[in-house]
This record gives structure tokens, C-alpha cells and sequence, in this order.
């Protein structure tokens, strides 16, 4: 990693606002997952890391619909939400710094096409579309997102446990 973009990353001061999210595990159809290079920001989590598309929700707002904005905004990709399928969520605890729980919610999106044409870049750095082996091997991954895409793609391989009892 350069200096600048360590400095973004672990040398910044600038204080950052948890918040729900939601993340697209957005999938080619050869499989391919297709990324978003973040802006090496600070004022953003991961700065300069590969991660989803996606983003914060809004007050109100209904996490499908947060998506599909999102992915307007961040991709000029127009998606249904009775098109996508929820896949799963992550609870962070903030409550160390007076926050609380902050859910960040991860959806299946499909794309019918094999590569990245129509898809134009409207916030981050750059994009594009890895194999899933060699994402998962990169370095500058947002470890979050990097766990649903294993998960997203090792889904197979993850069986039903024993339920839980309480008591």
C-alpha cells in the first residue's frame, strides 16, 4: 500500500458516521463478482480498498429501496427490487462509542450480460469484475464484504447446523 493511501486508511482523524447499509453481491453471469474501488476518502470506511456497491439507508427507507437508489446512483444501473434476493445481513455493535447496532444488509443482484458494458461509474474510484478466487485472494478488500462473498460464493459448502435451543 502507497503512503497516501495508508495515510486515508489508518492515519486519518476524521470521524466517521456508522450507519444501516446495504451491499450488492453483484454477479455477472460467467460469475464474475463486479467491485467498486472506494475513493480514498477518509471520511469513508475502507478508503481505497475494494468492496460492494452500495451505501447507506436512509431514514424511512426500506433496504431494497435503498439498494436500487444506490446502484442509480453509484452505476446508472436501473434494478427492480422484486428482482434481487436478499442473502444476508451483518450486525455491527457501535456501542463502544455511544452508537448502537447498525445492520449492513447484503443482496443478490444478478446481471444477465458478461461483462461490464452499460454499467457507468458514478461514485468510487473505478470498477470491475474478478474472478471469484482471485478477489478473495487480494489484499485491499473491505474484510466485510470479502466474508459475504466467500459466503455468497462457498454457499453450497454451508450446511444447516443443529437449531439453537435457549434455555
Amino acid at each position: 500500500m502507497r503512503v497516501a493511501q495508508l495515510g486515508a486508511f489508518l492515519g486519518s482523524r476524521t470521524m466517521l458516521q456508522p450507519s444501516h447499509a446495504v451491499a450488492a453481491l453483484l454477479q455477472l453471469a460467467d460469475g464474475r463478482y463486479v467491485m467498486q474501488l472506494r475513493d480514498s476518502n477518509p471520511a469513508i470506511f475502507y478508503p481505497d480498498h475494494w468492496g460492494c456497491f452500495g451505501g447507506a439507508v436512509d431514514r424511512g427507507e426500506a433496504p431494497v429501496a435503498a439498494l436500487a437508489r444506490e446502484l442509480r446512483e453509484e452505476l446508472q444501473l436501473a434494478v427492480n427490487p422484486a428482482d434481487v434476493q436478499r442473502f444476508t445481513e451483518f450486525s455491527f455493535d457501535f456501542s463502544f462509542c455511544g452508537d448502537g447496532i447498525r445492520q449492513r444488509t447484503y443482496f443478490e443482484v444478478r446481471l444477465l450480460q458478461l461483462d461490464l458494458t452499460g454499467l457507468v461509474l458514478g461514485e468510487g474510484a473505478d470498477f470491475a469484475a474478478f474472478e471469484p478466487d482471485t478477489l478473495l485472494a487480494m489484499q485491499r478488500v473491505v474484510p466485510y464484504d470479502a466474508f459475504a462473498l466467500w459466503m455468497h460464493h462457498a454457499r453450497a459448502r454451508i450446511a444447516a447446523g443443529e437449531p439453537l435451543h435457549q434455555g
